[in-house]
């Protein structure tokens, strides 16, 4: 699905092969590109704490970019009681470790 949803647009689509990709890649490249079925699926193959590393490490980081998704997925599937804090928290020790 995610060659389908033109996830590797940056890469030849010949050279892909999923045996080559680590789970946290993965994970963030189905929570960014694919819809909410792929998505809940991730969660029946991995555990919560593995995609939700996999989350903070790829795609809080982006930030703004990424706010509105970021913002969802903290509400939504990590039950945030208040998601634009902790996306700063996030963010912030991200920073931090820079």
């Amino acid at each position: 699905m995610l060659k389908e949803e033109h996830a590797f647009w940056s890469y030849n689509s010949d050279s892909i092969s999923l045996s080559d990709m680590d789970d946290d890649l993965l994970i963030s490249l189905t929570m960014r590109y694919l819809d909410l079925p792929e998505i809940r699926r991730l969660f029946e193959i991995f555990p919560t704490k593995k995609i939700k590393n996999a989350w903070k490490k790829y795609l809080v980081p982006e930030g703004d970019f990424l706010y509105t998704l970021n913002r969802f997925f903290a509400w939504y599937y990590f039950n945030a009681k208040k998601p634009d804090s902790y996306l700063k928290s996030i963010q912030t020790r991200h920073l931090n470790t820079l």
